[in-house]
């Protein structure tokens, strides 16, 4: 027995020496990588980069409702992480492990945005500790505040809208300062999974997403059971090209085209959500 016990205790501290070795080799290399990048384009000139862009929106010009529901949804713990946030990271271990598949990532919106500066889609170990190291160096030299402006204004929305200001004039015709609760809400949800949550692709998808972020802002103490559902029975104004798009846009242009409604110029058309007889334009 005393025999076995000391067989068990040697490979467990076999197994703890290996696990050891090979994350302080991941760690090197992620070091290695994190210098690499910064080297080519230090994190001032990336910043620059974005910010120089013409449809760059300043967090004063967003409403509130849309960056609460960013941070519920992505980030709830945002305000209180250094960048990197271990309970969402054993969490969604968890989640991987019992769904015995990579259904969640654990990234902070810091870490998603220093993935957004440098790596783009580089799937890895060692870009993934280079991503939380930058992440922490990001929340060293930036407010949560411009971290969050710089996040909404570098994600993918789908359609091709690159930041929040195309998403917004792309999808509602409008700026977004003047996003209603519906649009914000809806808009939070999408870059999750832009092509199946895009309003253009689904927006039977669009809306279930847009449910789970207002469950998670009544969660996060941002909404009340009783706002939130207000919100999900709103209305929703979508902005219909000449040409209309494929999903949405184009079961609009049909709808409208059905009601005699003209072609002519790009327009903004109300849609009452919940008609029971499917989408009925409100001119």
């Amino acid at each position: 027995m005393r025999t076995i016990k000391k067989i068990i205790k040697k490979t467990i501290g076999v197994l703890f020496l290996v696990l050891l070795i090979i994350g302080g080799v991941i760690g090197y290399k992620g070091y290695e990588r994190y210098k690499e990048v910064l080297e080519k384009v230090p994190l001032q000139e990336k910043i620059a980069e974005i910010r120089q862009k013409p449809s760059y929106t300043e967090i004063e010009d967003l409403p509130q409702i849309y960056l609460d529901a960013v941070v519920a949804v992505e980030d709830k713990r945002f305000y209180h992480h250094p960048g990197i946030d271990p309970m969402s990271i054993a969490r969604a271990v968890r989640n991987d492990i019992r769904a015995r598949a990579l259904i969640e990532g654990g990234s902070t919106i810091t870490q998603q945005l220093a993935k957004n500066l440098y790596f783009g889609q580089e799937q890895s170990l060692n870009r993934k500790v280079a991503e939380g190291m930058l992440a922490l160096k990001l929340e060293w030299n930036y407010t949560k505040e411009e971290i969050l402006e710089l996040y909404v204004n570098s994600i993918y929305f789908g359609d091709g809208y690159y930041c929040v200001e195309e998403a917004s004039y792309g999808y509602f015709g409008k700026p977004p300062s003047e996003m209603t609760a519906y649009e914000s809400t809806m808009l939070a949800g999408i870059p999750n999974a832009p092509s199946a949550y895009a309003p253009t692709v689904s927006m039977e998808l669009a809306e279930e997403r847009q449910k789970k972020v207002l469950e998670s802002m009544v969660r996060e103490k941002y909404l009340t059971e009783e706002e939130a559902l207000e919100i999900q029975n709103s209305k929703v104004s979508f902005w219909i090209d000449d040409e209309p798009k494929s999903g949405l846009a184009r079961d609009l242009g049909d709808c409208l085209q059905s009601r005699n409604v003209p072609f002519g110029t790009s327009g903004v058309y109300t849609f009452l959500m919940a008609a029971p007889d499917g989408l009925t334009p409100i001119l």
